[in-house]
């Protein structure tokens, strides 16, 4: 992970400048994230997923969840607005602002197992799984603790009639950001994806900021 210095980007007050991190293709990031906080998760270039997590910093047992938030949204395609539940169905997160409105709540992080089952690699990198269980790991958060992420930018295509999904190209262009506040102090797990699928066949960074 590496820090640039945005320009573009102010404090809440408008008086400094804030520094913008980035999470280079193919890799992952964690870090605190305070209650009351402002994370904004941005596509620099494009066309490129991030795979999110978030995990109460005081209990790593309570975590994000893709079933309650999506029973109590009652809709599969989540923007501003919207809370992100944890297991225990406390909010963790808040969706504040979204410029690209297309993300998956479904799909788990991909995996060794991902790139040998579905792509039949030989040699298979361990993906936005690996990452971020070496990321969380100084947390004390283990590999069979990781849930399904919060797929940021990820545009998951879904027949109503028979159920039958296709992962697309992402519809987030550069410059594309989705903005959450943390209702509680959390640990965040963040990934630039590294299935070619999901990111319309390259890899690219994912550049994130708090505020």
């Amino acid at each position: 992970m590496s820090t640039v210095l945005d320009a573009n980007s102010y404090s809440q007050n408008g008086s400094q400048n804030q520094c913008t991190h980035e999470i280079p293709p193919r890799s992952g990031a964690a870090f605190f994230l305070k209650k009351g906080e402002r994370l904004t998760v941005i596509d620099p270039n494009g066309v490129q997923v991030s795979d999110l997590l978030a995990f109460n910093a005081h209990d790593v047992h309570e975590v994000i969840s893709n079933g309650r938030t999506l029973d109590y949204a009652s809709k599969l395609f989540l923007t501003t607005g919207d809370p992100l539940y944890s297991n225990r169905s406390n909010v963790l997160l808040r969706i504040v602002e979204d410029t690209c409105g297309r993300h998956d709540f479904l799909l788990t992080p991909c995996s060794k197992d991902t790139f040998r089952i579905i792509y039949g690699d030989k040699e298979p990198h361990h993906g936005c799984f690996g990452n971020l269980s070496k990321a969380l790991q100084d947390y004390g958060i283990t590999e069979d603790m990781i849930p399904v992420a919060f797929n940021c930018f990820m545009n998951v295509v879904v027949d109503g009639k028979s159920g039958e999904f296709t992962v697309e190209p992402p519809t987030s262009k550069a410059g594309d950001h989705v903005d959450f506040v943390a209702e509680m102090d959390l640990i965040i797990g963040m990934t630039a994806c590294s299935a070619l699928q999901s990111n319309g066949g390259s890899f690219k960074p994912i550049h994130y900021r708090i505020s």
